[in-house]
């Protein structure tokens, strides 16, 4: 899964952002990952990424293949992710229930532009967590089979801006 960057002061690690993971390619129930074994692992409180629960996030395995690309001055202008991303467990921190979404193949180009903001355009298997702060607003954690764009402005905020393909709203499946 990929993972897109969001403001350092409120990132849930150094990588994530509204959150965005590039991912699976399936919803499936499966034994959660174990966070000692993880490459990354967190809990958000409820409210922030599902609306009645806390939200365990372990991802592992990444295999993207990273890029940046740079203008004549040495600034990062474009960023590529491209290849299969981490494997995630998501739980309902209340209930126990678990799904686990295998890794599977996406690609993420992110334009950084003059004005401070970012555009973001992921295809493939992502989960996206859109936080109360973002428009539209969250909590929700949805797994998008397609493509989806969206800006982030210099304070984090993702503004969705377009999607195609299908999508599965990951904490109805927890509840």
């Amino acid at each position: 899964m990929s993972i897109t960057e969001r403001r350092k002061g409120r990132r849930l690690a150094p990588w994530a952002a509204a959150v965005a993971f590039a991912s699976a390619s399936a919803v499936g129930t499966s034994v959660p990952a174990s966070a000692a074994d993880a490459d990354f692992s967190f809990v958000l409180p409820a409210g922030v990424a599902c609306a009645g629960f806390d939200l365990g996030v372990v991802g592992t395995g990444d295999k993207r293949i990273m890029r940046e690309f740079t203008d004549r001055n040495g600034n990062v202008v474009r960023t590529l992710a491209a290849g299969k991303g981490y494997t995630l467990t998501f739980t309902n921190r209340t209930t126990g229930e678990s799904l686990t979404l295998p890794a599977s193949g996406s690609v993420q180009r992110t334009t950084i532009n003059s004005d401070g903001t970012s555009t973001v355009v992921s295809t493939g298997h992502n989960v996206v967590i859109f936080f109360p702060t973002d428009i539209p607003a969250g909590p929700s954690t949805t797994l998008y089979v397609g493509q989806i764009v969206y800006t982030v402005d210099a304070a984090g905020v993702f503004t969705l801006q377009s999607t195609s393909g299908s999508t599965t709203d990951l904490c109805v499946l927890l509840s």
